[in-house]
């Protein structure tokens, strides 16, 4: 269960760095609303999972969903660019999240 609580904090992660990027600076309502109350969800389950995970690892995996997927989702939907060393760490980041929980099971 608390796993998968801190998966979908991860997620949520994602949406709300996203809802920021779209709210420009705070200053449109409906992106900034969604930012924030989503940001707050997400450390909320954040917080539900730490009662059953160590902190240093659940929080470095929510950290490395929500950077993992803004990244890509920067990159595929908003056209950033990617370069060959930006896939790398990329991927590490992938690399690092998949550890920390095989060794934490």
């Amino acid at each position: 269960m608390a796993w998968g609580l801190l998966v979908l904090a991860g997620v949520l992660e994602i949406v709300w760095a996203l809802a920021l990027k779209q709210a420009d600076g705070l200053t449109r309502f409906w992106p900034s609303l969604i930012g924030v109350s989503v940001a707050m969800l997400s450390l909320v389950l954040l917080g539900l999972a730490l009662k059953d995970l160590p902190v240093g690892t659940a929080y470095a995996i929510w950290v490395g969903i929500g950077a993992f997927g803004v990244a890509v989702f920067g990159t595929m939907v908003l056209g950033e660019s990617m370069s060959a060393a930006k896939l790398l760490f990329l991927g590490l980041i992938g690399v690092g999240v998949a550890g920390l929980r095989m060794i934490e099971s």
